[in-house]
This record gives C-alpha cells, sequence and structure tokens, in this order.
C-alpha cells in the first residue's frame, strides 16, 4: 500500500501535467486555426487585397500561436523558454543547411506575396511555361495549361525567372499581318480591313485602328493591322477577325498568294 502512494505521489504530477499539456494543445491547436481563418477573412474581405496576401498572413500567424502553444506545453514539463530557444536555434541552422533550396522557394514566396507579379487567375508566362496562376503557396506557383495540365513552379525557380503577365493590363493590343498579291491594290485591302475593324465593337476606337503597309515581301505586300480591346476578350477576337477579314478579301477580290519562285534559265 504504501509503494502505491510512492508511486502515486512520484508520477502523479506528471500525470496531471501531461493531461494539462493535452488539453493546451488541443485548445491552443484549434484556436490558432480559428485566428487564422478570422485573419484570413478579415485581409480578403478588402477588394483591394489580394486572397493570396490574406492566406499567406493567416499562415504565419496560425504557426505563430502553434509555436507559442508548443513553448507553453513544454514550460509544463519543465523545459524553459531560453533552453528550447537554444535548441531551436542549433536545430533551424542545421534544418536551414539541409533544405537550402526549400528556404530558397519560402522567400522567394515571401517575395511573391509582397510584390505580386501575379494574382490567381491570371495568366502568365513564367520562365518559358504558360498558363492561368491557379495557387500560390509559400514554396510553389500553380498553373493550369490552356490544355488543362496541371505544372508546379517552385517559387524560387518563379522569381529569378522573367515573368510575362499577359492579364496585368486590362487592355491589349492585337497585332494581325496579311499577305496580299502584288497585283492586288493595296489601298483597297487596307480599307477591308479598317472597314472589319470599325464594324466590330470589341475594337478600341481611342486608340483608333492603325493599319499600314509593312513589308514587301518574297510573294507578298504585307498590310498589319495593330488593333486595341479588352484583355479577356483578346483570343476570340483574333480568331474572329481573322476569319472575317478572309472573306471580306474574298469579297473583294483580294487574293493572298502562297510562297512561290520563278525559275529562270539562262542561256549559254
Amino acid at each position: 500500500m504504501e509503494e502505491f502512494f510512492e508511486e502515486a505521489a512520484l508520477y502523479g504530477p506528471l500525470v496531471i501535467n501531461a493531461i494539462k499539456a493535452l488539453i493546451v494543445l488541443v485548445i491552443g491547436w484549434i484556436v490558432a486555426g480559428f485566428i487564422g481563418r478570422f485573419v484570413r477573412r478579415q485581409v480578403n474581405s478588402h477588394e483591394r487585397i489580394d486572397n493570396m496576401l490574406g492566406n499567406f498572413a493567416a499562415t504565419i500567424v496560425t504557426w505563430v500561436i502553434r509555436l507559442m502553444v508548443l513553448m507553453a506545453v513544454l514550460g509544463l514539463f519543465g523545459i524553459e523558454a531560453t533552453s528550447l530557444v537554444a535548441v531551436m536555434g542549433a536545430a533551424t541552422l542545421a534544418i536551414g543547411m539541409a533544405l537550402q533550396g526549400t528556404l530558397s522557394d519560402l522567400a522567394a514566396g515571401i517575395m511573391l506575396v509582397i510584390f505580386q507579379p501575379y494574382k490567381q487567375g491570371q495568366y502568365v508566362d513564367i520562365g518559358g511555361t504558360g498558363g492561368t496562376v491557379t495557387e500560390v503557396t509559400l514554396f510553389f506557383t500553380e498553373l493550369t495549361t490552356p490544355d488543362n495540365v496541371q505544372v508546379i513552379v517552385p517559387n524560387g525557380q518563379a522569381w529569378g525567372s522573367v515573368i510575362t503577365n499577359y492579364s496585368h493590363h486590362k487592355t491589349r493590343r492585337l497585332d494581325l499581318t496579311f499577305g496580299i498579291d502584288y497585283d492586288d491594290d493595296a489601298d483597297t485591302a487596307m480599307q477591308i480591313i479598317l472597314d472589319r475593324a470599325r464594324a466590330d465593337g470589341r475594337i478600341h476606337t481611342d486608340p483608333e485602328p492603325w493599319v499600314r503597309v509593312t513589308n514587301l515581301g518574297d510573294s507578298s505586300v504585307d498590310i498589319t493591322a495593330r488593333l486595341w480591346c479588352d484583355a479577356a476578350e483578346y483570343w476570340d477576337l483574333k480568331f474572329g477577325l481573322t476569319k472575317q477579314i478572309k472573306e471580306a478579301f474574298d469579297k473583294g477580290g483580294i487574293s493572298i498568294p502562297y510562297p512561290h519562285q520563278v525559275n529562270v534559265a539562262k542561256e549559254d
């Protein structure tokens, strides 16, 4: 009986501390998640702030609180915060040496969140890979290509590459080049292009449509049209207007030549 009380006196405080630690850990973990979601909602509620920044802030707040909870739990077992900080410092150094690439991606992710060269839903080209931004995390950027293929780009590579954002501006310039036969009238062809451009409501009047002869090729006279439109209308306008102008050329007697060569025989 005496041994029972001795063991109870020995292990009783330890069991109580373990129960306290479990309660603190569970409640702290739940509270951290709740506060993180609250921060995300508050940041994302502002229209001028991108959701990517809200997600980043929520992640940071959540893990800072969880770290504080872990320190409190260890404190229940007599582990001082100063000792924990020293151990964490040494562990951080070792982990940092082993995970240099991952930490580089993390640092780049922070830079992407701060400067926001692209946002979710925008179409971008990152180092030669094009796609719509699906998600931006602290470590990688997820793109979806036009043929619905998922591409994961580490943030370190994204930040260190040339980024072309096709969706950043609300308007884009559409350049279309048409080759006509040397025997055709260039002014007539230019007027056909202008008429079709002015009749299409998707094309802006400011800047006004620009049509000029831009090149005398080997087999054709090249006419270039520079037209401004909303970025969202770019591809539909490009494909639709190309078809319309081809049909208008056919009706107007304007031919589009194919490359050809003339062989000249030299007499001896």
